[in-house]
């Protein structure tokens, strides 16, 4: 093949060349890190582990059903990026969050698929829907009877000595019961449910999720409905609930005064946003370098700091680029939702790009002190198993959207064509006006 082909070739095939050159970047940066005085074979493994993931999600999968590559691409990134950054981190600590994480991812993975399947297959949500609910209900209760508490929040329950956070995997279940019920026109089964789990997780002091909820609730419910007055109703609630839970909760009393001047409090409650702080303002334009820094004298790095890590060892015009992939990522899933061509599907997609984006700004305007910091997630890259599996449904149901749609838009195609073919054919005259026919 000569050169002129091939790269025909490559500019038939974009997504290939961006699969490519991150498989190639993850592989060197954990190859870098391993060989760091001596070999750790845990970096080296994950050297391999982590490309061989992003190849499978991004461009193995998608044999399988129709895909978008961009969407995928960019929440394989983030997940190898948490990968990366943990693992880079806690090499020189003893502990083992970075080959947990890359077992999250798989895990991670696999639940996107399932969600995937989910959205394409099952046809008939009538029944299903209660099922759904009821779970997620007693499932979003649990930690009120088995729970742990943590950061004043009492929403972890203890499997088997690995932790869960049961309102993580509910954000699924949440989307699914509104999204139904919504585009049905059933107001009651899905402002029940919403209420439940508000008052939940204020029982629960899980104000961060109760956020997330809350408002991807009334996004969805303005999309569908358009109804400004009520949507403002909900904001001033939204507004007087906040009142509350700061009169109510000692934590969030806290939490505020730190974030209206944390150096106040700089070495009792305000020491993690005063090092975030500097650890962003000491990575500089383009880092410390990976695996360099001191991401450990902030408390709880690997799940609320992450972002500031991230921005000390690669730079803020990296930290920008991290942002600009969300960005990415909220768009593409807005598109998905707006090609839908049900109700019901689009509301899916709209609500996970909703619960994304409001997730996102939460934490990251928290490292940042443009909000009070919340105990939440960074999607994809955060430490934590419940965490990626929810954050890696979405991004199934928002493929699962896709491909039912690209099926639907083939079907189309299909039948338009076909309507031609049979347009463009002669007409044939009838019997009684056929020139030398039988029945002249």
């Amino acid at each position: 093949m000569s050169k002129a082909s091939q790269k025909r070739k490559l500019r038939r095939r974009p997504d290939r060349s961006l699969v490519m050159a991150m498989m190639l970047f993850f592989f060197s940066a954990f190859l870098l890190i391993s060989l760091k005085e001596e070999i750790h074979w845990q970096g080296v493994m994950l050297s391999v582990i982590v490309p061989v993931l992003i190849y499978v999600a991004t461009m193995w999968l998608p044999r399988f059903f129709p895909a978008d590559k961009l969407l995928l691409s960019i929440a394989n990134f983030l997940c190898a990026l948490g990968v990366l950054i943990l693992y880079s981190t806690d090499m020189d600590a003893g502990t083992s969050r970075g080959m947990q994480q890359a077992m999250y991812y798989g895990i991670g993975i696999f639940g996107m698929l399932m969600c995937i399947f989910l959205i394409r297959y099952v046809k008939k949500w009538d029944y299903l829907i209660w099922i759904v609910g009821f779970l997620a209900a007693g499932l979003l209760a649990l930690p009120l009877a088995i729970g742990s508490e943590y950061n004043g929040a009492t929403n972890w329950i203890n499997v088997g000595g690995t932790s869960l956070q049961p309102s993580e995997m509910v954000k699924l279940a949440l989307i699914l019961i509104f999204s139904y019920f919504l585009s049905r026109r059933q107001t009651i089964p899905w402002l029940l449910f919403g209420v439940y789990s508000m008052a939940v997780l204020m029982l629960q002091k899980d104000l961060g999720t109760a956020l997330i909820y809350y408002f991807t609730a009334l996004f969805l419910y303005y999309a569908w409905t358009g109804n400004l007055l009520m949507t403002g109703v909900g904001l001033v609630g939204a507004a007087g609930a906040s009142v509350a839970g700061y009169v109510m909760f000692a934590h969030v009393k806290k939490r505020v005064a730190v974030w209206r001047n944390p150096w106040m409090y700089s070495e009792t409650s305000g020491y993690q946003i005063v090092q975030a702080l500097v650890a962003i303002a000491s990575g500089g334009l383009f880092g410390v370098g990976l695996g360099l820094g001191s991401p450990r004298v902030i408390p709880v790095y690997f799940t609320d700091c992450i972002f500031a890590v991230i921005c000390e060892q690669f730079g803020v015009i990296f930290g920008v680029l991290v942002l600009v992939m969300y960005v990415i990522l909220i768009l593409r899933g807005t598109s998905i939702a707006l090609r839908a061509r049900s109700g019901f599907h689009g509301l899916i997609a709209l609500g996970a790009t909703v619960m994304l984006g409001i997730q996102t700004f939460i934490i990251i305007g928290g490292v940042l002190k443009l909000i009070p910091l919340t105990g939440v997630t960074m999607p994809f890259v955060s430490y934590g198993g419940t965490s990626m599996v929810s954050c890696m449904g979405l991004i199934g149901l928002l493929q699962g959207v896709a491909s039912v749609t690209q099926d639907q838009m083939e079907y189309d195609y299909d039948i338009s064509r076909m309507q031609s073919e049979l347009d463009a054919l002669p007409e044939a005259d009838d019997w009684g006006g056929r020139k030398g026919g039988a029945f002249r």
